[in-house]
């Protein structure tokens, strides 16, 4: 026990004396499923399954199934990052679930040149290495319906795991509360992400580029800790019925953060708000239409401003209990990145009734 006591007070001692970081973790925020991207990202109080567990594990308990398994892989900057997500949710009750998920960010094969010349002062391209720098999340969630009609509560817990091959490694963990309210064809979700704040420890391992960095007279990084800041998603749906095959669900959200100023819509040093829209059409619950708005910022020119807008479209078809869906979308502004193709897919198990 004392022990114990010994590195909580450590560990509690280094957060004192950390600081808040812009974009940590940011990974996190990129989106999960086709569907999600498709529609920028607005599936907070729409959103059912697997996915749904990331999105909102609150909406989770509105799945129709027992088990839902999902899947996506995508790939961004012509392929040079990967973004991998595998995730399943559990109905345990008609009234609650649990789910559990693992998301990779991460770039491959990237050239150590570090040793690149020998000690004779040669060039050898024998001893270039190759190395990964990626982030993982495990993500581990809860839904439950609430005592007051339309009303549902979901968390998640989150571990963190940012591998930079020998030269650093990080590790952190965090907790997301959500809630849901249904009530007519109205739906209002919100979740308040990291709303412990999310801790990020870095190791650095100093003896693999310390030499290097003294000789280019680079700052030599040292053991930290890194917070992320809670970050608040709103989220307003409407689902309406045009006909007996058709049907149309819209929403509005906003991602509210307060880790300092960034390059959104309404942006300072103390809250930024980012907001965006999609919409789904739904033929026969069989094939989907999507496409979303967001990424809105101001860009200042010589003698106007202008507004960036970032659209995005997807497609998606439901046949018995497997689903597939597509995303033409980006992580950023056109001009920095292209328009990548992304797929996902989920499967459920042990379909039911909805009472």
């Amino acid at each position: 026990m004392p022990k114990l006591l010994f590195v909580i007070f450590i560990f509690f001692s280094q957060v004192l004396n950390s600081q808040i970081r812009i974009y940590s973790n940011d990974f996190l925020t990129i989106g999960v499923g086709a569907r999600a991207l498709s529609m920028s990202n607005s599936v907070l109080s729409n959103s059912e399954g697997a996915q749904a567990a990331i999105w909102n594990p609150a909406s989770s308990v509105f799945m129709n199934q027992n088990i839902e398994v999902s899947a996506m892989h995508s790939e961004y900057f012509a392929g040079i990052a990967k973004f991998d997500y595998i995730g399943a949710v559990y109905k345990t009750t008609d009234s609650s679930t649990i789910g559990a998920a693992i998301v990779r960010f991460g770039i491959d094969d990237i050239p150590n040149t570090l040793e690149l010349i020998d000690e004779n002062g040669n060039v050898d391209y024998d001893r270039i290495k190759l190395f990964s720098v990626s982030d993982y999340a495990f993500l581990f969630s809860f839904g439950k319906k609430s005592k007051i009609k339309g009303l549902s509560l979901g968390s998640s817990a989150k571990l963190i795991y940012r591998n930079q091959a020998e030269f650093a490694k990080a590790f952190g963990f965090g907790f997301d509360l959500s809630c849901l309210y249904k009530k007519g064809k109205w739906s209002y979700g919100a979740n308040f992400k990291d709303i412990t704040t999310t801790f990020n420890a870095w190791f650095y391992n100093q003896d693999s580029f310390k030499t290097i960095f003294l000789e280019t007279e680079n700052e030599i990084p040292e053991n930290s800790v890194e917070i992320t800041a809670p970050k608040l998603l709103l989220g307003i749906s409407r689902n309406s019925k045009l006909n007996d095959n058709f049907s149309i669900i819209s929403e509005i959200g906003t991602d509210i953060s307060f880790d300092g100023q960034k390059h959104v819509l309404i942006s300072s040093k103390l809250i930024n708000i980012d907001p965006h829209i999609g919409i789904e059409v739904n033929y026969k619950n069989l094939i989907f239409v999507r496409a979303g708005s967001g990424n809105y910022a101001i860009i200042k020119d010589f003698d106007k401003n202008m507004l960036n807008v970032q659209p995005s479209i997807g497609i998606g078809i439901n046949y018995k209990n497997f689903k597939i869906d597509y995303a033409l979308t980006d992580i950023g502004d056109q001009s920095i990145a292209l328009y990548s193709n992304i797929f996902s897919m989920s499967y459920a198990f042990n379909k039911l009734k909805r009472k």
